[in-house]
């Protein structure tokens, strides 16, 4: 008796809770999309909420028990983040210095302190220190071992330091760097290079690229040929035919190890701007057709278009199944967003952060709960880019030399 009774009066909740859903969920994103756009690049200046985000980076940089313990909890997970962090907020300082020239002189003590202690941690434990342990299990192709990933990123850091202002005994540590990844790159027949054995990434080479043009801009150098020819070679060896995206891994002959992925893409368009304009925004372009996604005000990056799915890794993170959401697609999409003014994404990917993230507000400081510290780095990095790269682009240099 008492399921015969039940069954009639469960379809009539059912349906109410549809409705009720269908009625809430295209209204709910309005709850936290108030802080969208005081997170977002401006023309001048930091935004508010990029303010209390970078606040909270530069405590863990004064505060040396919190940043060993935050760095420590990263890399029992992926030794990776460490250096990643490292250089997204590098990358981001030299942003704000520009962006706010009263905070130049903090932002360049920071700067300084993280690149001579990454500086003396390559030097000091190799380049190990900072990669997976799977980076062991073979010999590198090309000897002595060295990885892209690691070059790469300490160039970009150099040279947007040097960009902010000049400092004389880095000039020889990028020309250096810059020599070394071009040679590595050259050496090989598809003109790549390692970050892992016979392992190359497309999200490195493109911020190698972007150090080079920095060094460029910086040193009166011109490596516009070798541009030319590495953008053929890709547009040649790279592509993935379905989506027209560059794929995100490969062996040294150019043989596709993955194809397309959000966590690399994104970044990947952001750093050809300096190298390809019209390159870059075809790829920004594909990339948000195909893994850009949005649903009732919110919106995320899928990891693989739908004509390709990978294994899930460290990169990617979590997949959430269904709606296909990729924690770090969508974490560099905002850094895609922002470089390529896609202004509604940017509002989207914003306000599934405030809902998805658990954002935490202390004392000024911001940091998200469900991201770490290069995920918040990230995070710092898309809301104040823009000019370094204007910079570069335009050919502004100006030199202030500043002893060490």
């Amino acid at each position: 008796m008492k399921q015969k009774s039940f069954i009639p009066l469960r379809v009539p909740a059912l349906v109410s809770l549809l409705l009720a859903t269908l009625l809430w969920l295209p209204l709910v994103h309005w709850l936290f999309v108030r802080a969208d756009k005081s997170f977002s690049p401006r023309e001048a200046g930091v935004a508010p909420k990029a303010q209390t985000l970078a606040a909270r980076h530069l405590q863990l940089w004064t505060n040396a028990p919190l940043r060993i313990a935050e760095l420590d909890r990263m890399r029992r997970s992926n030794a990776e983040w460490d250096f990643m962090g490292r250089s997204f907020l590098v990358w981001s300082l030299a942003e704000m210095g520009l962006r706010e020239p009263s905070r130049k002189e903090e932002c360049l003590a920071v700067m300084d302190q993280i690149i001579t202690e990454t500086l003396k941690l390559e030097e000091e434990r190799g380049i190990y220190f900072f990669l997976m342990p799977y980076a062991k299990a073979a010999p590198y192709l090309a000897q002595p071992a060295r990885s892209l990933f690691v070059d790469g990123e300490i160039a970009l850091m150099l040279g947007v330091r040097r960009v902010l202002q000049e400092r004389e005994d880095f000039k020889p540590l990028l020309a250096t760097r810059v020599q070394v990844m071009l040679d590595r790159m050259r050496r090989s027949p598809s003109l790549v290079a390692e970050s892992y054995p016979d392992e190359c990434w497309l999200f490195d080479h493109t911020v190698a690229l972007a150090a080079i043009r920095v060094a460029d801009h910086l040193d009166g150098s011109d490596h516009s040929a070798f541009f030319r020819e590495w953008l053929a070679m890709a547009k040649k060896q790279l592509i993935h035919p379905n989506t027209g995206l560059l794929v995100s891994s490969f062996t040294t002959k150019g043989q596709h190890l993955d194809g397309p992925e959000g966590s690399s893409i994104w970044m990947a368009a952001h750093c050809l701007k300096l190298i390809n304009e019209d390159f870059a925004n075809d790829q920004y372009r594909r990339a948000r057709r195909e893994l850009g996604a949005t649903l009732c005000g919110f919106g995320w990056s899928r990891e693989w278009p739908s004509s390709w799915t990978g294994p899930t890794d460290i990169d990617s993170g979590a997949v959430i199944p269904v709606l296909g959401v990729s924690a770090g697609g969508s974490g560099l999409a905002f850094i895609g967003a922002a470089s390529f003014s896609d202004t509604d994404f940017l509002q989207q990917l914003h306000t599934t952060l405030e809902f998805a993230a658990f954002p935490r507000r202390e004392r000024g400081r911001l940091k998200y709960c469900a991201s770490n510290q290069v995920g918040d780095a990230v995070m710092l990095y898309s809301s104040v880019l823009g000019p370094i790269w204007k910079r570069v682009m335009e050919g502004k240099i100006q030199h202030h030399a500043k002893a060490p």
